[in-house]
């Protein structure tokens, strides 16, 4: 190929503008308005890359997104970027790297590969890596692996907004089908959006000679998108249509420009026309994948958007009419044009022509000639081919649509319409302009533009490639897939059109076939006896084109990605001197006051049971479940029995998954006959009202059950200890709190400042304790109050730290922390529902799986023998000989300054009976030791709770 510069073509660069950047290493010069393939189809630069398998030389095939060769890496950007070369804008000061060749594409060091082709045909690696281990191999091969290169530098990733949109009718493609029903619609009254993957609109108008109502292509496109402007449609260049989704929604990536990733767009249309066109294919002869062998389109674009003719004598291969247009235009531009058509109805032209087909290109990094079947050979430095159209109907059938294979065409065309999408123009099989735009204007119930040209006609005749065809015939150019590759699947009976792309990697590389698949079905079709309709497409996924991940995250990240929820009394807790960690997904304070860690938690914990702590609960949840099924839905949802539960009192329960382990823990409060609070853990608020919500919709009625998350609306002031009754009465709530009116898990209510506050005495550190639940707004007074009055009672401000210690002194569980993925309520010592309870309940099923029954751990006490603090996730070990297995771990661990002791819980085989026994203990190389002992470790009898 020796690309030059035509004077006189090229409307989209500007020459008063020069670019220049680096491809390898070398010097590239070009235009503001280039492409990066056409600057360097310009400069004469065949290779371009390297097939991902073999290492073999490859040019660029296409001008647009099919592109399966011209893709390259930028350097030089904060993050390095893997671009195709024929959509990316050539900038000044680029700097391009080659992909899969070392140390260039045109000096590729692994190029030796191809010449052991014949003993790594499609599948190889799955016979050849097997024997002695996989694993000897993998690490070369996946070194080897991969189409550019990721920079291990480099942090996070760009931020890129996400948006959302909302039309009448969405347009996809702004070709002369897409311009023409966008504009009749808009024109109608319609909210219109018009996207297009080009940074100019106009389709095909912008290098195919057309006229539409006597108005040169180009200018018509021009004058269409002004008038679109103006009725208020919006109307979205350079961004790209990746996929279709469930009702109705249509994602939308649009380019920011270099480095950048793409803003993504959530359209919902209540209609949507797909005009995106089709994708010219090549035709079936050896070596069809040399530097310099290109699409007819592609050339022809390259010619009149940019400038550039792709050689001085070129051979024009053929099998239908809309491929002269390019080769008419070539010789026009001064290269040597020869035309081979075997088709015997072929149009007139005054061109040299062979009544033929290319058996053959001869080059060994390029076309040098070609071999025909008649076995002339003529000199040339570039094939363009064209075989063909392939409708582009990704999207369609993303959205479930059926294709059916069109003879006339030689193409999958759709079948039918889906429901809210259409498909219209060249990508519905239409392929003349006039047709074009009486398809358009019908999709939309207006009257068609009218056209003139282009002339050629496009009748086509098949040119499918040939079971035992001589050379190397290629399919899939990235992939490295060829005729031959197909035949093998066949012999080895991977016929089904899935097991075929899985089994040779047939479109399965980043262009996902759109220029490979169709000649590889075909093939298939020939090889199994049943036609291309019988055999069949693969399974098109979104997106249609590489999408960076960067686009889909958006501009989550850190607090925007998880935001940490935040305390209404916050900046009251600062003040006070708390440090804060995250909790659960919340911000809470851990420990108040100044010094060590330990000696804040120590000190907070001592004086919570000698006197008063405060603490500050609000994120525990707050999920009302009310209605006349509400007693009935909540025995489902429990382990625990809950509907015989009494108003005004309280349940400590379990809910389970699926699979019978534990989810949450909690205590339930009922307000009334058909009102319920579930208090559930703070890190499980949200799952819990989804998992609510989903059992809720699932199997009860809606009318009888509803769910409501109050947890922001209120907040929980805690007052725990021996002196927190006295504390609370100091306070004046205006209730009765003797133990008679307020017995333990019982509620009350009474006011503060004129604000009603739900008192509910329940306890999480084994110490009489009541939370007083207050609108989240109002909370401040109320916290003000009980610290200053809390005074005379030496009450102390308790942070998560020293709770926790409480807790575990208590042995009072924490899911997620004393419990993993398989611990059962029996592995907690709650095993009466599971005995007793004979309603239906989440998870039952799986409880009484042998698998789960023959379970046997236990929660218990760990003591440890050697005065320090046992380290969390210890294990547990059991000898046998030298052979060590663990049979449990430490699941908390604590020093308790209310027992001036370590304290310890965890999960032990057979626990419950090994009370007493000791354990040893390995933990990062280390051995301890560790006597089994009853969870509760402070005031076993309970006595404190009522005190």
């Amino acid at each position: 190929m020796s690309g030059w510069r035509v004077e006189t073509q090229g409307w989209a660069v500007d020459r008063s503008r020069p670019v220049r950047f680096t491809f390898d290493g070398k010097s590239v010069s070009g235009f503001a308005g280039d492409s990066l393939a056409s600057a360097l189809l310009a400069a004469g630069v065949t290779t371009v890359g390297r097939s991902f398998k073999y290492h073999r030389p490859r040019g660029f095939w296409s001008a647009g997104a099919e592109e399966p060769n011209g893709m390259a890496d930028i350097l030089g950007t904060p993050h390095r970027v893997n671009v195709q070369m024929t959509v990316e804008p050539a900038q000044d000061g680029m700097v391009l790297r080659s992909i899969n060749g070392r140390p260039s594409a045109e000096k590729d060091r692994n190029a030796f590969i191809d010449r052991f082709a014949r003993f790594i045909p499609a599948a190889f690696y799955y016979k050849t890596f097997m024997f002695p281990d996989w694993h000897m191999f993998e690490p070369r091969i996946r070194a080897m692996a991969g189409l550019g290169a990721l920079d291990p530098a480099a942090e996070g990733h760009l931020p890129t907004a996400q948006a959302n949109a909302f039309c009448d009718l969405l347009v996809i493609g702004a070709g002369p089908a897409g311009l023409t029903a966008a504009l009749k619609a808009a024109e109608a009254g319609r909210k219109v959006i018009l996207c297009d993957d080009q940074p100019v609109a106009g389709g095909s108008l912008l290098y195919r000679e057309a006229l539409i109502d006597g108005v040169a292509g180009p200018d018509w496109a021009a004058a269409a998108v002004a008038r679109l402007r103006e009725l208020g449609a919006q109307v979205m260049l350079q961004t790209t249509a990746f996929g279709r989704y469930e009702h109705g929604l249509t994602g939308l990536a649009e380019s920011l420009g270099q480095g950048d990733a793409p803003r993504l767009w959530r359209v919902r249309a209540a209609e949507t026309l797909l005009a995106s066109g089709a994708i010219e294919r090549g035709l079936p002869f050896a070596n069809n994948d040399r530097p310099g062998v290109m699409s007819a389109m592609a050339a022809l674009q390259y010619l009149r958007r940019y400038g550039v003719a792709v050689g001085r004598r070129i051979i024009v291969a053929t099998n239908n009419g809309i491929a002269y247009e390019a080769a008419q235009a070539l010789a026009l531009a001064g290269a040597h044009v020869t035309v081979i058509d075997p088709r015997a109805d072929a149009p007139a032209c005054d061109l040299p022509r062979r009544r033929d087909r290319i058996e053959a290109v001869i080059g060994r990094n390029g076309v040098e000639a070609v071999l025909l079947a008649s076995g002339e050979k003529i000199a040339a430095d570039a094939v363009i081919a064209s075989g063909g159209f392939t409708p582009t109907v990704h999207l369609y059938s993303q959205a479930q649509g059926k294709l059916r294979f069109d003879e006339a065409i030689q193409g999958f065309v759709p079948e039918r319409k889906v429901t809210g999408l259409s498909v219209i123009g060249a990508a519905n099989g239409a392929f003349g302009l006039a047709e074009v735009l009486a398809d358009a204007a019908a999709a939309v119930g207006a009257v068609s533009p009218k056209a003139e040209g282009p002339h050629w006609p496009f009748k086509i005749d098949a040119a499918w490639p040939a079971p035992k065809a001589k050379g190397r015939i290629w399919l899939d150019l990235q992939n490295d897939v060829t005729a031959k590759d197909v035949e093998l699947a066949a012999r080895e009976n991977f016929v089904s059109v899935e097991h075929l792309k899985r089994y040779t990697t047939l479109g399965m590389a980043n262009d996902q076939g759109k220029t490979s698949n169709l000649p590889g079905l075909a093939l298939m079709a020939q090889l199994t006896g049943r036609s291309i309709q019988e055999t069949g497409t693969t399974t098109y996924r979104p997106p249609f084109v590489p999408i960076p991940l960067a686009s889909f995250a958006g501009i989550r990240g850190g607090q925007l990605m998880n935001p940490v929820r935040r305390l209404p009394l916050e900046a009251e807790h600062r003040s006070d001197g708390a440090l804060f960690r995250e909790y659960g997904g919340w911000l809470r304070p851990a420990w108040f006051g100044k010094g060590e860690e330990a000696e804040a938690v120590n000190r907070e914990a001592k004086a919570a049971r000698e006197s008063v702590g405060l603490f500050d609960g609000s994120p525990l949840g707050k999920i009302e479940v009310i209605g006349p099924d509400a007693g009935k839905f909540l025995d489902f949802i429990y382990y625990n029995t809950m509907s015989t539960l009494k108003p005004g009192r309280c349940r400590y329960g379990f809910m389970l998954t699926e699979q019978g382990a534990v989810y949450d823990d909690g205590v339930l409060v009922r307000l009334d006959e058909n009102r319920f609070i579930v208090s559930c853990s703070s890190s499980h608020t949200q799952g819990v009202a989804l998992l609510l919500e989903e059992w809720r919709q699932d199997s009860f009625d809606r009318a009888r059950v509803q769910i409501h998350d109050a947890t922001s609306r209120y907040a929980t002031l805690t007052v725990t200890g021996p002196k927190s009754k006295a504390l609370l009465e100091a306070v004046g709530l205006g209730a009765d709190l003797s133990d008679e009116a307020l017995p333990h898990m019982a509620l009350t209510y009474g006011a503060f400042g004129g604000e009603p506050v739900r008192i509910t005495r329940v306890s999480f550190t084994g110490d009489r304790s009541y939370e007083l639940s207050i609108r989240a707004d109002r909370a401040l007074p109320l916290w003000r109050a009980l610290k200053e009055t809390g005074r005379a009672f030496d009450a102390v401000l308790l942070g998560g730290e020293a709770l926790m210690v409480l807790r575990a002194e208590k042995g009072y569980i924490v899911i997620g922390k004393d419990t993993d993925g398989r611990t059962r309520p029996m592995d907690l010592g709650v095993s009466g529902p599971f005995e007793k309870k004979r309603g239906e309940y989440l998870g039952k099923r799986s409880l009484h799986l042998p698998a789960v029954s023959d379970q046997a751990r236990a929660y218990v006490g760990l003591e440890s023998l050697t005065g320090e603090v046992l380290p969390c996730g210890a294990h547990a070990v059991e000898r046998n000989g030298s052979a060590k297995r663990s049979i449990g771990f430490v699941t908390t661990s604590h020093f308790s300054p209310n027992l001036s002791r370590p304290i310890a819980l965890g999960l032990v085989e057979n626990g419950a009976s090994r009370i007493g026994e000791i354990l040893e203990l390995h933990h990062l190389g280390k051995s301890l030791k560790a006597r089994i002992a009853p969870v509760c470790a402070f005031d076993p009898e309970g006595k404190r709770l009522h005190a």
